[in-house]
């Protein structure tokens, strides 16, 4: 028996004992191509489709009548739909790192996460760029935000944040799709092989586009992982530094700093670590995939967290040092008024979330239970939300001029587009559940084989 603090060697493991080439393509791909869909994916998958139709309604009633529904006005030009789009955009971050930035510093517990949490970034950032969208005002002339040829020589206009944000999300979101669906390839070749009918046959045969597991795809395969890999990593902390400069450039108190970008790039890996482990955590349990993401993977996974979550609470000391330290009666109105003026309440909860919370993560127990670091992770998520709430609306409402202060008030088509892109976020990846592997098999197998080399 171990003692209090001790860890067993059976939780410090990689992978379930007694797995083989064979159990690990059974498993994984019998989760796909054998599993019948039961109650508890049917209730997530229709609970995503109900809030995705609101979501759908509510895209039609902005269309119809514009940005005036949201509970948007002087001065908080920027709420809801902004807020949104910084969350989004940073939940998919951490899932770059665990695929990209692990596998250059060749860590070989990535494997059991990189695809679930490759597939967390594609979604998050396809349903980040909807925001920017929406917010435009006449959302169907987005595409003006792209250098084009036109009779009208109309071009965008490369001083606005917007036109920053259209090419940041867009190469970013490229590239994230490419690394996502090159790693699946031999995975389709797999379940090509091993489905059962002619039409799954047909199916992950075209998606395999004519992979064989030949020597030469192999190593096309590790030329074109290690290129994608390179561009991606870099991808992390430009993307979300170009979303900070949105915030850095603005003269506004609590807005114009320099110490943005790397703020809100140790947010975004924060934001998204706890995402990977709020969805982890149930796909282990329901899947039964506790041979592949075991503890020892959790574990690594909130260390992460942890380290994300210190450097956040760096920032958030050194904002307010600044604040004061500068002598700005902005900047120190601006800061006083995150600690008892209107939206307090906000600050407060921002702090045990991302502060308070994620300090439990020192203790080896609580890392190990699955059941905490799913309570920890989600509310990590809604304090760095509620972050970007205050961000947004604490340095909005309360201006230079006193005579343009004004409160914000959200309206219910606010928490439509909220909790209707989680709907949306939350279907696309029900779906994934269903039609694609969770756990990528060949890399799992190659840990197989990595793990029988080094022994017991």
């Amino acid at each position: 028996m171990n003692t209090p603090g001790q860890v067993s060697r059976a939780d410090d493991r990689l992978l379930g004992e007694g797995q083989t080439y064979s159990t690990v393509s059974e498993k994984i791909g019998g989760l796909v191509l054998r599993r019948p869909s039961g109650p508890l994916w049917l209730t997530a998958f229709l609970c995503a489709l109900a809030l995705t139709i609101l979501l759908v309604i509510g895209v039609g009633v902005l269309f119809k009548k514009g940005v005036g529904i949201w509970g948007i006005d002087i001065p908080v030009a920027w709420a809801f739909a902004i807020a949104n789009y910084v969350w989004w955009i940073a939940i998919g971050m951490a899932g770059t790192f665990i695929s990209g930035a692990l596998y250059l510093a060749r860590q070989d517990w990535r494997s059991s996460l990189n695809r679930y949490a490759e597939t967390m970034t594609v979604f998050a950032v396809a349903v980040s760029g909807l925001f920017p969208i929406f917010h435009l005002g006449r959302p169907w002339f987005f595409y003006w935000l792209a250098p084009y040829p036109n009779r009208m020589g109309l071009w965008p206009q490369w001083r606005s944040s917007l036109v920053w944000d259209f090419f940041a999300i867009l190469a970013y979101l490229l590239v994230s799709i490419m690394m996502w669906y090159v790693g699946l390839l031999p995975d389709f070749g797999t379940l090509r092989d091993q489905a059962r009918s002619r039409g799954k046959r047909l199916f992950y045969g075209f998606l395999a586009l004519g992979w064989r597991g030949e020597a030469r795809h192999w190593k096309r395969y590790e030329s074109v992982t290690l290129m994608l890999a390179g561009l991606a990593v870099p991808l992390v902390f430009s993307v979300h530094s170009m979303v900070a400069l949105d915030f850095s450039e603005g003269m506004l108190p609590g807005w114009h700093s320099t110490m943005f970008p790397p703020f809100f790039v140790a947010g975004a890996l924060f934001s998204g670590f706890a995402m990977a482990m709020v969805l982890g955590i149930p796909l282990r349990h329901w899947l039964g995939l506790g041979d592949y993401i075991t503890l020892k993977h959790l574990d690594n996974l909130a260390k992460l967290t942890l380290a994300a979550g210190l450097f956040v609470a760096y920032n958030y000391a050194t904002e307010f040092f600044m604040a004061f330290y500068s002598g700005d009666p902005y900047e120190i109105a601006e800061s006083k008024d995150r600690l008892n003026g209107a939206y307090a309440w906000v600050f407060w909860t921002v702090i045990f979330c991302n502060v308070v919370v994620a300090q439990l993560l020192w203790s080896p127990r609580i890392r190990r239970r699955p059941i905490a670091l799913f309570v920890i992770g989600l509310l990590v998520l809604i304090g760095m939300w509620y972050e970007r709430f205050m961000l947004l609306v604490n340095s909005l409402f309360h201006p230079y001029l006193p005579s343009s202060w004004g409160m914000f008030y959200p309206t219910v088509w606010d928490l439509i587009f909220l909790f209707g892109s989680a709907g949306l976020f939350l279907l696309m990846f029900t779906l994934f559940v269903k039609w694609l592997p969770l756990i990528s098999m060949f890399e799992m197998r190659k840990l197989v084989h990595i793990l029988d080399r080094s022994g017991p």
